[in-house]
């Protein structure tokens, strides 16, 4: 939305794991895996969770990575901003177009940051306020009206501040109304 070729940002953001990576891996929300799919037939090696709140959403995912054959993921129904898991789990969490949706963007950085290890890698690419006027009217009046997006929404400066008490920031880059990262956990 708002600029950014999402495929693109997809592929950039998903190039920062390692095809090769044989740790614990959290995606939330996993969507349909649209952008997911063909990644993670690559990384064989991956111990990957995948968590949704939408069932729906669940069911396409699995669907999805079923027709590709990938046996190392599990999936489960879940809230960001109670992840039923320890501290300290995973390596990496990758939240692809999901931080404009979640209800309660603060339980959400928490969980996200109390779930991964230190030197764990939160990747992340969503929507962003303040970059695009048409971006910014779309998101406020079609897209929480349809129950896709959930107000309020960060800016990049919001984000950045957001991580940079946690996180050292490797990558951050805003193209368009849509903002990717790279942050690792301190």
């Amino acid at each position: 939305m708002g600029g950014g070729d999402d495929n693109e940002i997809a592929r950039r953001v998903l190039s920062w794991i390692p095809d090769d990576f044989s740790g614990k891996m959290l995606d939330v929300p996993v969507g349909t895996a649209v952008f997911t799919t063909e990644k993670y037939k690559r990384m064989t090696k991956a111990d990957i969770t995948c968590l949704d709140y939408s069932q729906d959403m669940l069911e396409q995912a699995e669907y999805r990575f079923r027709g590709a054959g990938i046996t190392n993921i599990k999936t489960m129904q879940g809230d960001v901003g109670a992840l039923p898991f320890e501290e300290g789990t995973f390596d990496y969490v990758l939240c692809m177009n999901g931080l404009h949706v979640f209800p309660h963007k603060d339980k959400a950085y928490a969980e996200i940051l109390r779930t991964l290890k230190t030197g764990g890698e939160l990747l992340a690419c969503f929507y962003i306020a303040g970059e695009q006027k048409v971006a910014d009217w779309l998101a406020k009046t079609i897209m929480t009206r349809m129950g896709w997006f959930t107000p309020p929404f960060d800016t990049a400066k919001d984000v950045r501040k957001r991580l940079e008490s946690h996180y050292d920031i490797l990558d951050f880059h805003v193209e368009g109304a849509m903002l990717y990262f790279r942050a690792q956990k301190r």
